[in-house]
């Protein structure tokens, strides 16, 4: 499988993935960090691919996304953004009402 499938894939298989630098718990930049914080703090199951340790996803997001920075998430298999976007939306609680219509109600933590 290639790597736009790859992606493909993981967008498809996640109601909610965040592509990031490192791992929420373990974020490797201030922009991954305050991102991950805003979407565990919706409370429900998401997953996350460590872009610094899959450069070929790294890149190949860049070109399928048509968006050149990290952390990217994605809901519902629709790009939502990056940090200065998550962190808005989840300020004026979209992000929370976005992520649980996307996710399933018994699938919190």
């Amino acid at each position: 499988m290639d790597v736009m499938e790859t992606i493909k894939q993981q967008i498809s298989e996640n109601p909610v993935i965040l592509y990031m630098k490192g791992s929420p718990n373990a974020p490797q930049c201030g922009f991954s960090q305050r991102t991950s914080q805003a979407v565990m703090s919706c409370g429900k199951r998401f997953a996350y691919v460590d872009v610094l340790a899959n450069p070929e996803i790294r890149e190949g997001l860049k070109q399928y996304a048509n968006w050149p920075t990290y952390p990217q998430l994605w809901v519902g298999g629709e790009l939502v953004g990056g940090c200065d976007i998550v962190t808005e939306m989840y300020e004026n609680g979209e992000l929370k009402t976005l992520i649980e219509s996307a996710v399933p109600a018994d699938s919190s933590d």
